[in-house]
């Protein structure tokens, strides 16, 4: 996994710096305009998405390296892809930026806490160097320090960075198809291998995770425009930090393998349900 563990880092700080130069302290105060479209996502991401997960992993009895594969992408915060698809759903925006913005702040301490916790249960042993508070830190390096570097950038240039925030996220789009492409060519005898082994979990978490985030939604937010939103922002994971996180605490390439499978899957489901949508609108 040499390439990847070289890349993945390098990916992920400009990924986030990219996150970061599209948000506004004006994105965080929409959160107080309606808190409880924010906490349904929220909730649906950061608590039902690792649940769901987890029962996947357990009913399709996973091998240990593929199901705390799945539980990483699972415990992912979303990424840029989800507002770039929401804004093509004709979603939220709003409410995506604000839910990919914190639950990537807060992931720091969440995604360590729900894979260190998830690997112990299903057996997994997790080597005495790893700690939450040591994964913590390293991804704070690679995930809050750049965001708000990229926060601060647009404060200082606002009308600049605005003006090019469409080839921002082009950009950050490719650097997530790189990180993958690196995956497939170091990993292209075994591809197939792994795809069969992980390849019906991650396509079950996806379509699941849409349904009964839409639905949650439909039950609880304000209107169409956010079930949109939260289902998407459930069903669309950040990859690259699964795999920096992937490999970061483990040396076999077994537990990047969902996170992969998920980026094939994830693209296909989600253009789908937005196909789905605008068909039956």
């Amino acid at each position: 996994m040499e390439i990847v563990t070289k890349i993945a880092p390098i990916c992920l700080v400009l990924i986030m710096l990219g996150l970061g130069l599209g948000l506004s302290i004006k994105d965080f105060t929409k959160i107080l305009r309606a808190p409880k479209d924010f906490f349904v996502g929220f909730f649906s991401q950061l608590v039902i998405l690792p649940i769901v997960a987890l029962g996947i992993a357990l009913i399709l009895n996973l091998s240990a390296p593929i199901a705390v594969g799945l539980m990483i992408i699972a415990a992912a915060p979303g990424g840029v892809t989800s507002n770039v698809l929401t804004k093509f759903a004709d979603g939220d925006v709003a409410l995506s930026i604000s839910l990919t913005a914190i639950v990537s702040l807060i992931s720091i301490i969440s995604v360590p806490f729900v894979v260190i916790n998830s690997a112990e249960f299903l057996g997994v042993i997790i080597s005495k160097d790893i700690s939450i508070t040591g994964i913590a830190l390293k991804m704070a390096l690679v995930v809050t320090v750049p965001v708000i570097i990229g926060m601060i950038i647009r404060g200082f240039a606002e009308n600049f960075i605005s003006s090019k925030i469409n080839i921002i996220n082009k950009l950050t789009g490719w650097l997530f198809i790189i990180v993958f492409a690196a995956i497939w060519i170091e990993e292209k005898d075994n591809i197939l291998n792994y795809l069969a082994q992980a390849g019906l979990a991650v396509l079950i978490l996806n379509v699941v995770m849409i349904l009964i985030a839409y639905f949650i939604a439909k039950k609880f937010v304000s209107g169409i425009a956010q079930q949109k939103c939260i289902a998407l922002e459930c069903g669309l994971q950040n990859g690259t930090l699964a795999v920096f996180v992937a490999t970061l605490m483990f040396d076999d390439i077994a537990y990047v393998i969902p996170t992969a499978a998920y980026a094939l899957t994830m693209y296909i489901t989600g253009f789908i349900f937005i196909y789905i949508l605008k068909k039956s609108n």
